[in-house]
């Protein structure tokens, strides 16, 4: 029987990092964020395009979360402790479709964040075997590229922006859901978030120290990325603007 590279649970080889087809994919979501950019004012002044935009980005993310689910089912191996969406960045894509949706400002001070840091530092190392042109692969880069579109959509067209409690708002939020996803780990015997372990393949976990002193300082890290995120995009952009008027 032929075996179809681009569904089928067995692979040839692995997804290799940095390899042409993950830089290829990075670009590719790169060059979607700068037509998003230049694309902000249109989009603030065309509401029908607008709106278009917002139910394009919640189809990208529904349909990316929807066609994981389906993957699992078609190959039987759908279980709880593993295909539950309890992983950071699912959880971001399914309240970013909700921010999409409502346009709210509290899920965007959590979004902005956790949703675009995790985001990103997952593309750059993804937990990921399949690759390029496997269906997995191809989910992975769109649904991370969407967490990514979603926020800087409601930043730039929208006009939201973050503020220092939006910060500390963030990193408590972090801290409870942690909590909750260590107790779904004990009860499923699972690995979410990576609080049991670190991930087989290659992550900046690797760098923060053996379990469960990995968990500080991976906590230190996200609070100061996420701080230089505040500081280098609204910050010190504001500040530099005040002293020229």
């Amino acid at each position: 029987m032929n075996r179809n590279p681009f569904w089928d649970r067995v692979r040839e080889s692995d997804f290799v990092m940095l390899s042409a087809s993950h830089l290829t994919a990075l670009l590719i979501i790169a060059l979607c964020i700068l037509l998003l950019f230049f694309a902000r004012f249109t989009l603030r002044n065309r509401p029908g395009l607008r709106l278009l935009t917002r139910l394009l980005l919640v189809l990208l993310l529904a349909a990316s979360e929807g066609g994981l689910h389906v993957w699992y089912l078609s190959h039987g191996t759908w279980a709880g402790s593993t295909s539950l969406p309890l992983e950071l960045c699912g959880i971001t894509l399914l309240l970013s479709i909700v921010m999409l949706l409502t346009r709210s400002r509290l899920l965007y001070s959590f979004l902005y964040f956790a949703g675009i840091g995790g985001a990103f530092i997952a593309l750059l190392t993804p937990n990921l075997v399949y690759p390029f042109p496997h269906f997995r692969f191809l989910l992975f880069f769109i649904a991370h590229g969407s967490i990514i579109l979603a926020s800087l959509y409601m930043t730039w067209v929208e006009e939201y922006k973050p503020a220092w409690r939006s910060l500390f708002f963030t990193m408590l939020c972090l801290n409870v859901v942690a909590a909750c996803v260590y107790a779904a780990n004990l009860l499923l015997d699972s690995n979410y978030m990576f609080l049991m372990r670190k991930p087989s393949t290659l992550s900046v976990l690797d760098y923060f120290g053996p379990y469960p002193y990995y968990l500080l300082v991976e906590e230190g890290f996200a609070f100061m990325f996420f701080l230089l995120m505040l500081l280098v995009f609204f910050k010190l952009p504001e500040r530099f603007r005040q002293r020229r008027t």
